[in-house]
């Protein structure tokens, strides 16, 4: 069933000339603010049609909660500094802190980075798709605000289907930071991004609950002295890490 308050008059006519009926929109008020739309993308086979559809608000600037492999993400135009912004606004986090970002191909992370260690493609070749986060040096692509100025990128090629369809569809990285206040807890489920966010977030896909609860192991190549270093622990544990270089 759609749901659509006057004011959103707009959207209606595209839910009904485009069929997409997966896409609701809450009409359940606290103060003025509208609650976010949900729209509702099977995991397993995504829809196209809602596919183009959260690609497309990606690509005007909006800024969506979206499944990953692991927690729900704040998915946004990474070149889109007014979209960047409101990543920021929306987790009330430190400009200082960089976002990570999704992709779908080692292609698409040599477009954002400098030369790529052997490294990588190691890591890429062993784990990727799944979770885990390859931080390097960014490419002068990318904009400083998404890198806080720290010369590097953090990427990763989800083992999820909805993100890497949506990646696809829009051309374009998308941003990966939890869909969370700073500080709060990572959120498994749109209801979950919902409650927590408020009205601070107009859309949510719903792909279900994650498969994981636990976030992704991050490595970090940037240093050409260390090589390698583990910065957080996650879905991969370390150890399997540190044995795969050991193994060379």
């Amino acid at each position: 069933m759609i749901r659509c308050c006057f004011p959103l008059q707009g959207l209606l006519y595209y839910v009904r000339f485009r069929g997409l009926n997966e896409i609701e929109r809450w009409n359940i008020q606290e103060g003025s603010a509208v609650r976010a739309e949900i729209v509702k993308i099977s995991s397993e086979t995504p829809e196209m049609s809602l596919v183009k559809y959260a690609a497309d608000q990606i690509r005007a600037g909006e800024v969506l909660g979206m499944p990953t492999d692991t927690f729900y993400g704040l998915a946004a135009d990474p070149f889109n500094l007014r979209a960047v912004d409101k990543v920021y606004d929306i987790k009330t986090r430190s400009r200082h802190k960089p976002l990570s970002l999704l992709i779908e191909s080692v292609d698409q992370a040599e477009e954002l980075a400098k030369a790529l260690p052997e490294e990588f493609y190691a890591l890429a070749r062993k784990f990727w798709p799944g979770p885990l986060t390859v931080i390097v040096k960014a490419g002068s692509r990318l904009p400083l605000k998404v890198t806080a100025n720290t010369g590097n990128v953090a990427l990763r090629v989800p083992n999820a289907k909805i993100p890497r369809a949506v990646v696809t569809a829009a051309a374009i990285p998308i941003t990966a930071t939890s869909a969370n206040l700073s500080g709060a807890s990572e959120c498994t489920s749109a209801e979950q991004v919902r409650d927590q966010l408020r009205e601070r977030i107009n859309i949510i896909v719903d792909g279900g609950t994650s498969p994981r609860d636990v976030a992704s192991t991050i490595v970090d190549l940037s240093d050409e002295v260390s090589r390698w270093r583990i910065i957080r622990e996650g879905a991969i544990p370390a150890r399997e890490i540190s044995e795969f270089f050991a193994k060379g």
